[in-house]
């Protein structure tokens, strides 16, 4: 194998789960070069079959390699494959890449400490790197991995090792987008004046223009902290002017949506824009009982069943178990997806329960509601088109950036999505809160004009759930 070496190039040697991660990740290390071991070649055959999407990552893997290798010699495997031009739509959408793609061609051995416990897989992968590292002293070797355990494993053996990093949406959580910016206390005092106001509808509009302007995005929830309750939503936003409508107060009790009332500011928030057939992209983000499911499902009953303006609600998630499976489930596709419909179920239970009706008013209600709620799985939306309906997408933490984007292109004419999700509580491997789904449509829609975001900050499920959610 003869690498070609450079002062600031660097080789990267993958493990198996980026390139289940990632089917693209060979094309976007630069001008860097990139190195596959013989043993994950072999792990990526052994993951091929199945309808899952770890395994269709695998075989859109093959498909590159075998279109890369296509035509290629042992002395171009020994150089190195060029990444440069990749006749692949996939690959032109993403930056340029000069690198070189190196397979395994030879017995590559080093000697690990003796009796090293883990996987022989990953003992391979290691030895693979410490062979690479004594070879080629001159090159900047380093081992890219999804396994936190196999990344201290070589650190321990003093080789450098990283997180696949390109699948970040942003470099700490923290730095999410929340959807919501309180204005300054003195803000009357400066544009109180200069303030255009009207009213269009029964509704009250502002334009203001301030450099502070530039900082907001459409539908962001602008208020103050003060008595003066302001409260409102950036319908637009150009260079440093703005139009700001007045968020509807949905606390009240004669302004409830379904019997459900705003408890707070965030909430009020949310019901504004959930009931906005404007905006056709909603992303919740809270912690345990802080209303998101049961806000979603109040505002989609309003919508469907009084408003009209969707035939039906459809409800998915991704079906991660907290324990142990449970095994095969019978039935249908919705008695299949039951088990996992919690959620829904007790949330239809309180919205199916209005002040004033006999028990036999309630049932009658609550199949009313059940009769337009329809529970659909993940595994049978590929290929489908949703009109004119209202899909809530729960527990969204969960699902990869590419999950996201197969399920909201399937929004046909009239369709709204809603995500729910909290990224404290991301329970799919490889995933975390800079990588989940989640994150990436929040930081990817906040400059569309027709998606809205909020992150709910109180609890409001019981003074019982709120203490054990700030201490435990």
């Amino acid at each position: 194998m003869n690498i070609q070496t450079t002062p600031d190039k660097k080789l990267f040697v993958l493990d198996t789960n980026v390139l289940m991660h990632d089917p693209a990740c060979i094309f976007r290390f630069q001008e860097h070069d990139v190195f596959i071991p013989m043993v994950v070649l072999e792990e990526l055959d052994h993951g091929k079959k199945g309808l899952t999407e770890v395994a269709r990552n695998i075989r859109q893997v093959s498909r590159f390699l075998d279109e890369l290798i296509r035509g290629a010699n042992q002395q171009t495997l020994n150089d190195g494959l060029p990444l440069t031009y990749f006749p692949h739509r996939l690959a032109q959408e993403m930056a340029e890449s000069s690198g070189r793609l190196y397979f395994q061609t030879s017995t590559m051995n080093a000697l690990l400490p003796e009796g090293m416990p883990g996987s022989t897989a990953d003992n391979s992968i290691l030895s693979i790197v410490l062979a690479l590292t004594s070879r080629f002293p001159a090159v900047n070797v380093i081992l890219v991995s999804k396994d936190i355990n196999l990344r201290i494993k070589a650190a321990i053996l003093e080789l450098v090792a990283e997180d696949y990093h390109n699948d970040q949406t942003l470099d700490d959580v923290d730095l999410l987008y929340s959807g919501a910016v309180p204005l300054e206390s003195d803000f009357w005092q400066e544009h109180g004046t200069t303030m255009e106001s009207w009213q269009d509808r029964g509704r009250t509009f502002y334009r203001l223009q301030d450099p502070l302007v530039g900082e907001w995005y459409p539908n962001q929830y602008v208020y103050m902290q003060d008595d003066f309750n302001f409260e409102a939503i950036v319908r637009s936003c150009v260079g440093d002017i703005a139009v700001l409508e007045l968020a509807r107060d949905y606390r009240s009790k004669h302004n409830n949506v379904w019997g459900i009332g705003a408890k707070n500011r965030e909430q009020n928030f949310a019901l504004n824009v959930l009931l906005d057939p404007d905006i056709d992209f909603v992303t919740l983000l809270g912690t345990a009982g802080t209303g998101k499911t049961l806000l979603a499902l109040a505002a989609g009953l309003v919508m469907t069943l009084e408003k009209k303006l969707y035939n039906e609600i459809l409800m998915t998630r991704e079906t991660m178990p907290i324990g142990e499976d449970i095994g095969f489930l019978p039935g249908s596709e919705e008695e299949k997806m039951a088990p996992w419909m919690g959620a829904l179920m007790d949330n239809l239970e309180l919205l199916g329960s209005r002040s004033g009706q006999n028990e036999w008013e309630q049932g009658a209600t609550r199949n009313i509601l059940m009769n337009r709620v329809k529970i659909r799985s993940l595994n049978f939306m590929r290929g489908r088109t949703f009109l004119n309906r209202y899909l809530i997408i729960d527990e969204a933490q969960n699902l990869t950036s590419k999950q996201m984007k197969t399920l909201i292109t399937r929004a046909g004419p009239g369709t709204k999505i809603i995500c729910t999700g909290n990224l404290g509580q991301i329970d799919t491997p490889y995933l975390t809160g800079t990588t989940s789904g989640l994150t990436y449509v929040v930081d990817r829609f906040k400059t569309w004009p027709h998606a809205a975001h909020i992150t709910l900050r109180r609890g409001e499920r019981s003074r019982l759930a709120d203490f054990a959610s700030e201490t435990l």
